[in-house]
């Protein structure tokens, strides 16, 4: 980071950060709140899951995003017979009928990387589930007698949600290693639907993100400028409470009163959300109240995060997954609704 005062860089950030995101609407119609989410997510330095259907537009969302970041941007497809090492190399036969082996998408750029998009992560094992887990929490790895350095990356990664068949779910302590699971939903606008329809722009990805103006951020001084503004926001004590409250709701919601109208909220939870989600709720929510132009924590900064950070965390009971993602967002609305806020639940 350079010398200048810390108000200054605040400003400057702020302004490259809404940029993106304008860019990232030109090409990318009806998904304002989830580029929202994840431009909070790239300040909080934190690794995604996205939740939608097929064809919804995700990797044109990405590769936006990758292309307003800079850096470097890979992809890796889930298939039931991908295999760790897939990540980090590959052989193949040479022109001369030898056999080469090449850096693999996690190795491929070094440094550079900035976005690594692992598409249907359910369709891989719990091999490579590992493996990517650990470099997650790393950002680094040894391979080829080397030390090979990720700092930069942010990883997002989405699930077939519709087959079964052929799929490994990955667990809840490799769903909380995820900062967010953002939804990517086709447009309630019926102009837009139709606009995706027979707009043929739409119909051209790669030439649609190019329109997107590249290294609209510095990816590389990311890191240095999260801590920054992660320390210049600040919270009251009366706040602080008040997230405690909602982490004690995840926890046991019916001692908050909360009560869901198809399924008893007694037999729905097993596990609420862990310390390290509400560490990440914090943090997400102090990079809102930033793109908001404040510097101060208010609640509604962490009601802006709340179903995003917490809803994957949850751990429901068996019989309840098939119905995980309306039953999630249906009780995380309820907490919301029903864990009071104090009226002096503003920064100090």
């Amino acid at each position: 980071m350079t010398s200048v005062s810390i108000e200054t860089q605040l400003t400057e950030w702020r302004d490259h950060a809404l940029t993106l995101e304008n860019e990232v609407k030109k090409v990318v119609v009806g998904q304002d709140k989830a580029i929202r989410a994840i431009n909070i997510a790239i300040f909080a330095r934190g690794h995604v899951l996205l939740e939608g259907g097929v064809g919804v537009g995700k990797t044109t969302l990405l590769q936006s995003i990758a292309r307003g970041l800079g850096g470097a941007y890979e992809r890796i497809e889930g298939t039931v017979d991908l295999m760790p090492n897939d990540l980090i190399y590959h052989t193949f036969l040479g022109e001369d009928g030898r056999p080469k082996v090449e850096e693999g998408p996690l190795l491929r750029a070094g440094e550079q990387l900035s976005v690594f998009f692992f598409n249907e992560i359910n369709r891989a094992r719990p091999q490579v589930h590992a493996l990517m887990l650990r470099v997650m929490a790393e950002r680094h790895i040894s391979a080829f007698k080397k030390e090979y350095r990720l700092p930069h990356m942010l990883v997002f990664a989405d699930r077939n949600q519709v087959e079964k068949n052929e799929t490994f779910e990955i667990p809840s302590a490799a769903r909380d290693r995820f900062m967010m699971e953002i939804p990517i939903e086709i447009p309630d606008d019926r102009a837009l639907r139709k606009a995706l329809m027979f707009d043929v722009k739409f119909q051209h990805a790669e030439r649609l993100t190019q329109q997107v103006n590249a290294g609209v951020l510095a990816y590389d001084q990311l890191n240095a400028f999260s801590d920054i503004l992660q320390s210049h926001i600040r919270s009251s004590d009366v706040l602080e409470d008040y997230a405690l409250d909602l982490w004690e709701s995840t926890q046991k919601p019916s001692a908050f009163g909360i009560q869901l109208d198809s399924v008893d909220v007694n037999r729905l939870i097993h596990t609420g959300a862990s310390p390290r989600g509400m560490g990440m709720l914090l943090k997400a929510a102090r990079v809102h109240a930033w793109l908001m132009g404040r510097d101060s924590l208010f609640p509604e900064d962490i009601h802006a995060v709340f179903h995003e950070i917490i809803a994957h965390r949850l751990v429901l009971n068996p019989m309840f997954e098939s119905r995980r993602t309306e039953l999630s967002r249906e009780l995380t609305n309820q907490i919301l609704a029903s864990v009071s806020v104090p009226s002096k639940a503003k920064a100090a």
